[in-house]
């Protein structure tokens, strides 16, 4: 899966001229926290929620209304955006891009493609589009993990007895077992009832646990 799957587009930008107010009412009216900074088509910074609320007076300032409305409505975001921003392309992979934000600590890659601001993407597209159809969260059906201390070809087993009762794979997924130190294989099906599946796979030796969903 690439990031031009999963990007958002039609992002909303502003220039680095916008005050710090109108920056502030333009996230209110379209609920977001962040804001890539275009200047003439071209990405020059970015600005948070986060970092507006560093340089907006605290409510223990002794600033007077009158001085706070003059400093946010004179204070221009390119005094305080941030200048060095993270970016991804399109054809980056999802792994490529969700190692490159983990490393540089942010939450959120403006997309470029031939220098021009054609997407974002952000942690909760990650979670949304990617983390929860791999986990399989808000799907029907049953989510079982199944844990083996041996050499048994455990994936073989388990995708052979799910066609025997007839079930569909939703998804399926593998974690490092902290207790053997190796892999469990979390399969979802299709079915509510895994009783007899769960069964089957502890007489064959393995260890069947069904995971909340």
């Amino acid at each position: 899966m690439y990031i031009k799957d999963v990007m958002t587009m039609n992002v909303v930008s502003i220039p680095s001229n916008t005050t710090i107010a109108d920056t502030k009412r333009i996230m209110e009216a379209h609920k977001i926290r962040r804001l890539p900074v275009v200047d003439r088509g071209k990405l020059v910074g970015m600005v948070t929620e986060h970092r507006l609320e560093a340089y907006t007076p605290s409510k223990a300032t002794t600033l007077s209304v009158w001085e706070i409305s003059y400093l946010l409505g004179n204070t221009t975001i390119k005094d305080i955006m941030e200048k060095n921003v993270t970016t991804a392309n399109p054809d980056m992979t999802v792994e490529e891009a969700l190692a490159l934000a983990q490393e540089k600590k942010v939450g959120a890659l403006p997309v470029l493609e031939d220098g021009r601001l054609v997407g974002m993407v952000t942690t909760n597209d990650f979670f949304y589009k990617i983390a929860n159809p791999t986990l399989g969260i808000g799907m029907p059906g049953t989510r079982v993990q199944v844990t083996t201390k041996t050499d048994k070809n455990i994936l073989e087993d388990i995708c052979k007895l799910v066609s025997q009762k007839g079930m569909n794979i939703l998804t399926l997924h593998m974690i490092s077992s902290t207790e053997t130190g190796g892999k469990d294989i979390v399969i979802h099906v299709d079915t509510e009832d895994v009783t007899e599946m769960v069964k089957e796979l502890k007489g064959k030796g393995y260890e069947v646990l069904v995971r909340k969903r």
